[in-house]
């Protein structure tokens, strides 16, 4: 059986396993279940910490796993990306108070507090940057009030729990992370389990980003209407009993329905309607 590492707990969780259940694959219902088997799929899960999971992976333990593109390079495991999973994005960030930097060439000589002592310390070599890096684990924001560190790297959304700490951020982001799946580096993907994970797991990203857009128009106008709305490859065309209209259907970005809609009424579209797309196949 294909052997499938999966978050724990945490932020990662919840999303990894939703779309796992979107793809087909039976989940666990109980946090206190650490493995499941899906033999239908011939699938096995564990549910392991996101900080572990890049480990099991690069040593062979497990084929794949589910973590955060920021935990899987902090690990330093022996582990490859194979895809982004589209849930999770976050930004690794320095901060500091107000004055003490601008950008990571002003750190040399000064304690940086982290819980991701792997990313700062390749960030910080590749940039020539000497620096002492104080490893934390859990919330670093207390780090500089508490004199442990003159400033702080780690993972920022809306800023409002540096903002209170008295800390803000500045210089370029370290690192832009997201869930992705991973495997370990120069394996070969399996030709069965791993290959259909893959394309289960693409087709729920190509059904949560596009709709499905039907209308109606005259059969003089589809040149027009498909320049808009070209499709993926290209549009499903009938004829409607009323002479000289055809019904047409595509594929289009869910962001961009509306704006699409709009041109197409400006070139005949009558009628248009979107549906959500459960399922797909690219």
């Amino acid at each position: 059986m294909l052997r499938v590492a999966v978050p724990n707990k945490g932020s990662l969780s919840e999303s990894a396993i939703e779309m796992l259940t979107e793809a087909g694959y039976k989940q666990r219902r109980s946090t206190k279940d650490l493995t499941l088997t899906d033999a239908a799929n011939e699938v096995e899960f564990y549910y392991l910490r996101p900080r572990d999971i890049a480990v099991y992976v690069g040593e062979g333990t497990l084929d794949v796993g589910i973590s955060g593109r920021d935990l899987v390079l902090d690990s330093h495991a022996d582990a490859d990306v194979v895809m982004g999973l589209g849930f999770g994005s976050s930004t690794f960030r320095f901060a500091g108070r107000p004055g003490v930097a601008d950008s990571v060439k002003d750190l040399t000589g000064k304690r940086i507090a982290t819980s991701y002592a792997g990313v700062l310390q390749d960030h910080l070599a590749e940039n020539g940057v000497e620096a002492s890096v104080v490893r934390l684990d859990g919330a670093v924001e207390s780090a500089v009030q508490l004199g442990v560190a003159d400033v702080i790297a780690d993972v920022v959304e809306t800023g409002t729990t540096l903002r209170q700490a008295g800390l803000e951020v500045f210089g370029d982001p370290i690192l832009r992370s997201e869930a992705v799946l991973i495997k370990r580096h120069g394996a070969e993907i399996q030709p069965n389990g791993q290959h259909q994970l893959i394309r289960r797991l693409e087709g729920v990203l190509i059904a949560r980003n596009y709709v499905m857009m039907d209308y109606d128009i005259r059969a003089e106008d589809v040149d027009a209407a498909t320049s808009v709305a070209p499709g993926l490859e290209s549009p499903t065309i009938s004829p409607l009993h009323r002479q000289g209209w055809v019904a047409v259907r595509v594929m289009v970005q869910r962001a961009e329905a509306q704006r699409l809609m709009d041109q197409l009424w400006e070139v005949g579209a009558r009628a248009i309607l979107t549906t959500d797309i459960h399922a797909c196949r690219i």
